[in-house]
């Protein structure tokens, strides 16, 4: 029984891979009214485009919990997206993107440059306005500019997905940008077991049982509390290494 439920998961996940880039590809074609003309600055057409991949991210995790490949509960969800608030959140595995953006669709985000380089994702990152991360002052300015213009973001401030030892590590960068910019900073925890989809890992290595995600929205943390102590540099310092120990205590 356990091996034909295991064999059930694999076929799900296969298919749910496959899924995720056929559809990636058709979105090209119905995106292209947002990428045939810029929406760079066009903040209601970028919302549009969000809000429509959003019901297609939903859609597909929808599927993913029906298969049984994962199952998720969301706590504190409803305190996400809004105007002016930096979203971190702790990056265990491929999907967390996916995850969060289905249940909050009009959050901006910051992604990898590499991503303007996959074919299924190119148009949603042109169409959505999010922001590729090529650490540069430009990039900086498009996301000062995403706050002032009343968006909320979406960061995950490791880089990369978390380890197999579980250990986070957080960039400053983030940090920063939230002290400087947000009107409010929610820390995301992201708990899943067992660990799967992480970096480097064949899709087809199928864990013994059902994922699970727990996704807890955790207390606001207001940014001119801690600019009142420190100037900017050590108070980025300070609250990376408090974000740091929340989401390790958080996720063990």
């Amino acid at each position: 029984m356990k091996m034909l439920n295991r064999c059930r998961r694999f076929l799900a996940t296969l298919f749910g891979f496959v899924l995720f880039g056929v559809v990636g590809v058709l979105l090209k074609i119905v995106l292209l009214p947002y990428t045939l003309k810029s929406t760079k600055g066009d903040i209601p057409r970028q919302i549009a485009a969000r809000r429509l991949i959003g019901r297609v991210w939903k859609w597909f995790v929808g599927y993913l919990e029906w298969s049984g490949v994962l199952r998720v509960t969301f706590n504190g969800v409803e305190k996400l997206g809004r105007p002016g608030q930096l979203v971190l959140a702790n990056h265990p595995s491929l999907l967390d993107v996916v995850l969060l953006v289905s249940h909050v669709p009009d959050v901006n985000c910051i992604v990898k440059k590499d991503l303007l380089n996959n074919p299924s994702m190119k148009s949603q990152i042109l169409a959505t306005g999010y922001i590729p991360n090529d650490e540069s002052l430009e990039m900086m300015e498009e996301v000062d500019a995403v706050f002032k213009s009343g968006q909320s973001m979406l960061i995950f401030p490791e880089g990369t997905r978390t380890g197999w030892d579980g250990e986070i590590k957080l960039h400053r960068g983030a940090v920063s940008i939230g002290l400087r910019s947000a009107e409010v900073i929610t820390p995301v925890s992201i708990k899943m077991n067992p660990p799967n989809f992480k970096k480097g890992q064949p899709w087809y290595k199928i864990p013994p049982r059902t994922i699970h995600y727990e996704i807890t929205v955790g207390d606001d943390i207001h940014p001119q509390d801690w600019l009142a102590e420190k100037p900017l540099p050590i108070a980025a310092r300070r609250l990376n290494t408090y974000l740091q120990e929340y989401f390790t205590r958080e996720t063990t």
